[in-house]
């Protein structure tokens, strides 16, 4: 009797691990739920930011530290990567995999931030935002020990597969130059002139050549940051006259 008791509490444990290993592996589907302590409506501004996809080009989440920014800009990226979108989606959509860069001010800060929380820390990758098992393949980043440099993710709806480039500010505008990418998430405030580099980059996708201009939706620039160096020429494009005023999300259109 008190061998079959064993292997029950045993088989329970088993059971109790299997399903942490499996829930780390979709924080994706954690957050923003339909109920509970952190239900989805408590996230207001969150919700905001990523229906204005739907309609800008251009957006940025100017706010303080520690409020969720960098996890609102790895979310709606990786569900641009996988192609499954939550029902309750109201931003921007693509129907096909995607390229798209993610970039911080270096690549240590790349690393420890973006990509922490696209793949989880180097002792537990995928366990961040993109589900393990749809890690197709990544290639490490020469001189940052455990960083990734490009990071290939199975988009679900066509098969196919959707690329991530991780970048830094510190590798200056011409790391930006090149091909067109569907979406670009810039973490922290860039320079002027790598924001302006990743707007070209996302004017006119891959497809789009021949199409008439006003037919055109091109890529998305998402922002999210704390304005710590002033009224810059970035922060001013988004908040005319430099004033943030408190309440309501404000859109200014791009």
């Amino acid at each position: 009797m008190a061998d079959v008791d064993a292997a029950r509490v045993l088989a329970l444990e088993q059971v109790v691990e299997l399903e942490e290993q499996r829930r780390a592996m979709y924080l994706v589907r954690r957050l923003f739920p339909d109920a509970g302590p952190l239900r989805r409506e408590k996230y207001a501004k969150h919700l905001r930011f990523f229906a204005a996809g739907a309609v800008h080009q251009e957006r940025a989440f100017i706010a303080a530290n520690r409020v969720g920014k960098s996890e609102a800009g790895t979310f709606e990226c990786t569900h641009h990567l996988t192609g499954e979108y939550p029902w309750w989606w109201e931003g921007r959509r693509f129907e096909t995999p995607v390229s798209m860069w993610a970039a911080g001010d270096t690549g240590k800060t790349t690393r420890d931030i973006l990509q922490v929380k696209f793949l989880g820390p180097p002792s537990a990758l995928g366990t961040g935002m993109i589900p393990a098992h749809l890690i197709v393949h990544k290639t490490p980043k020469s001189g940052v020990p455990d960083a990734f440099e490009t990071i290939w993710v199975r988009h679900v709806p066509t098969g196919g597969t959707s690329v991530l480039a991780l970048k830094s500010y510190d590798q200056r505008r011409e790391a930006f130059q090149g091909t067109s990418q569907h979406v670009v998430l810039l973490d922290e405030e860039c320079p002027e002139d790598i924001y302006t580099e990743c707007l070209l980059r996302t004017m006119i996708l891959p497809g789009e050549e021949q199409l008439d201009p006003e037919a055109r939706r091109g890529g998305i620039v998402m922002l999210t940051f704390t304005p710590l160096m002033g009224l810059t020429p970035v922060v001013l494009s988004f908040l005319p006259g430099g004033t943030m005023t408190e309440g309501p999300v404000v859109e200014v259109a791009a």
